[in-house]
């Protein structure tokens, strides 16, 4: 459980990278 929380962290905080690099 602990893993997979780590990835869903890792994942929002990819899009939220890619969305400040896109805008």
């Amino acid at each position: 459980m602990i893993f997979k929380d780590m990835i869903l962290m890792l994942l929002s905080s990819l899009i939220l990278i890619i969305s400040v690099l896109v805008g």
